[in-house]
């Protein structure tokens, strides 16, 4: 059974290991190559039983298993937060351009449209049939 409590002192839990064993299943299978993809996967995540599995086939003691695999989960959590924290700055810029498009293009549209409802609405609907046009052709060529 899985625990959800940290083991190594790292602060990985096997519950972050379990939300994260997709992303992780390459780098376990470069730390223990000899354990085939489809046994790990077969295990859905279960930390316990991944390092059973681990174990079994490579000899190695569970506890050294579930040291590496607990780092593993750290490592991947820091590489996230860093991914995230270089992200958040092209975040902002899109936010404020989005917002300036907003604030810029939004009344140039809204004039004509409630000027002529009509109009706009045949617009649309000739775009829309066109794309779908497109869109089935294309299926059907492909």
């Amino acid at each position: 059974m899985d625990h959800d409590s940290p083991s190594n002192g790292t602060g990985a839990t096997t519950a972050e290991f379990r939300e994260r064993f997709e992303s992780l299943l390459p780098t376990i299978q470069r730390e223990w190559p000899e354990v085939a993809r489809h046994t790990l996967e077969a295990t859905r995540g279960s930390f316990d039983t991944v390092v059973e599995v681990i174990a079994r086939q490579t000899g190695s003691t569970s506890e050294g298993i579930k040291e590496q695999l607990l780092e593993l989960v750290q490592v991947s959590g820091d590489q996230v937060h860093q991914l995230a924290d270089s992200l958040r700055p092209l975040e902002e810029q899109l936010e404020a351009l989005l917002d300036d498009l907003h604030h810029t293009l939004r009344p140039r549209i809204e004039k004509p449209v409630r000027e002529r409802p009509l109009m706009a609405l045949g617009i649309a609907a000739g775009v829309g049939l066109i794309t779908g046009l497109l869109l089935a052709s294309g299926r059907r060529s492909a």
